[in-house]
């Protein structure tokens, strides 16, 4: 199954959900953060805090969610944000989700992948790598006036962006939720007839 694909074809969050589970570590006692990063002063850039604010809507995740709309983890505060989050949750998993800018055929693709990403590296700013794995939205054209196109990117598409992928995750953490309930399930039975 492919890592990218675009947010409004068919099946798309559940792509997306299947491409999370595949990341995630196997023990089922690591912290999950999804770590949402942006700004609501930019269309482009909201990405992030809208997925996290979906998510917060949703409630009841097994995963730890972080940037809202209300409270975003921004160039401004995203160091300090990131330092609290690994003290909070030691030896945590943090899944980043953020906006990029990218070809025009590509506007609209959502990607899920290994490894850290780099916020800010669209305009210029130099932020520290963030993520054990992280999911990204093409939501404008690169390679010309950066900052001006992400403010000036439809908020339409960002909206039905997030959507689908706050609707990915979520799906993920209904699925690992239910493994978790299984393996404790498990756990306790052979424990039952260890003291049998």
């Amino acid at each position: 199954m492919q890592n990218k694909f675009f947010y409004d074809g068919p099946n798309a969050a559940v792509q997306l959900s299947s491409s999370i589970l595949r990341l995630l570590p196997a023990s089922i006692h690591t912290p999950i953060i999804i770590m949402c990063i942006g700004t609501d002063r930019s269309t482009g850039d909201s990405l992030g805090p809208l997925v996290g604010t979906m998510l917060e809507q949703k409630g009841a995740l097994p995963f730890y969610v972080y940037g809202t709309l209300k409270d975003p983890i921004h160039a401004v505060n995203l160091e300090d944000r990131l330092k609290d989050i690994q003290q909070q949750h030691k030896h945590s998993f943090i899944i980043a989700v953020d906006a990029c800018l990218g070809r025009v055929k590509n506007v609209g693709m959502v990607t899920v992948e290994k490894g850290s990403l780099k916020p800010g590296a669209a305009v210029n700013k130099n932020l520290p790598s963030v993520g054990d794995a992280h999911i990204t939205g093409i939501v404008n054209v690169s390679g010309f006036m950066e900052f001006f196109v992400l403010q000036n990117t439809r908020l339409h598409l960002v909206m039905s962006m997030a959507e689908t992928i706050a609707t990915g995750i979520y799906e993920a953490g209904m699925q690992l939720k239910k493994h978790q309930r299984l393996a404790s399930l498990q756990t306790n039975e052979l424990k039952y007839k260890l003291f049998e």
